[in-house]
């Protein structure tokens, strides 16, 4: 699949959905969003502000005018997710903006998120973009329990372990799991899943209970924003809780064993294998982020 492909989503019982690479950090299979193409038609997730053109040409393809966008539905503010939805907003005039209650605010006036980004990202900034502020009267505050109307319903369960703000949502009708970043980031070229840790939010045990929440759901399908639909299995869910577990455990043998955290991030971004697949940029850039996040939670841990 190459950056701006469109491709209906036809594992397991889904049906009027589609997925677009986006071409998040220039880099295949890594960003997906996903389209409800329904009487009522729904974005899900927004992608990073960068090149939302595709997901505008996306819509022309799939024949959806853009007044005629009723839903732009995200899972969580962080702006590889959420940095579309300004932009968005403003080419679909008639599309309410839905985010968990604790993220909101965060649309209306980005200042903070963009601050929080920069430091988190480093030089991978000039792959993002000042995202534009979502107008307040646009923006529906979700919580835990409440159910979308999008032709099909989309039911809001809190999922707070990569970010106090993330929701998954769970499709009845295609029996599927928009997954945020709770279940992990899937690699369809090498079938495997990665961790996803970034500062300064990530929290290992309540990642594990979100693992387990999915569990609990059992559904057919799981639609990955990093990246595309996967079939369920218990054996998946068993396997990002322990890549979690023992990803946490290696950095904090690791940092027992070395001077400091630089040398920790250093050790973790050569040992990477991912270059052949995201390209050595985005694979460094990656680990670098992963490993900050749990030198921070091992950090915050210490001081409970």
């Amino acid at each position: 699949m190459a950056i701006g492909d469109l491709r209906e989503v036809t594992t397991g019982d889904c049906s009027d959905l589609y997925y677009l690479d986006t071409g998040m950090y220039d880099t295949e299979a890594y960003g997906a969003v996903y389209i409800l193409d329904t009487e009522k038609p729904a974005l899900i997730d927004s992608g990073i502000g960068m090149n939302y053109e595709r997901i505008l040409d996306a819509l022309d393809e799939l024949d959806i005018a853009r007044e005629e966008l009723e839903s732009i539905v995200l899972t969580h503010v962080h702006l590889d997710h959420a940095g579309g939805a300004g932009f968005l907003a403003e080419e679909c005039p008639n599309a309410d903006v839905y985010i968990h209650e604790i993220g909101a605010r965060h649309l209306v006036n980005p200042k903070y998120l963009v601050k929080g980004t920069k430091s988190a990202v480093g030089d991978q900034w000039e792959f993002y973009v000042e995202p534009k502020p979502v107008p307040e009267e646009r923006v529906v505050e979700l919580t835990d329990g409440d159910a979308i109307d999008c032709g099909h319903e989309l039911d809001v369960i809190h999922a707070p372990g990569h970010a106090p703000h993330q929701v998954v949502f769970y499709d009845d009708e295609n029996d599927a799991v928009f997954t945020a970043d709770a279940a992990g980031i899937w690699v369809p070229s090498i079938e495997r899943v990665r961790e996803t840790s970034p500062p300064s939010d990530f929290d290992l045990d309540r990642c594990l209970d979100d693992v387990e929440t999915i569990r609990e759901i059992e559904p057919t399908t799981l639609l990955y924003p990093h990246f595309g639909p996967r079939p369920y299995s218990d054996e998946a869910m068993d396997e990002y809780g322990e890549v979690l577990s023992q990803w946490v455990s290696a950095v904090e043998s690791q940092r027992a064993a070395e001077d400091d955290d630089e040398a920790v991030i250093e050790h973790f971004v050569s040992e990477q294998e991912m270059d052949d697949v995201w390209g050595e940029r985005k694979a460094r850039a990656e680990a670098e982020l992963n490993t900050r996040g749990v030198l921070h939670y091992l950090e915050q841990r210490k001081d409970e």
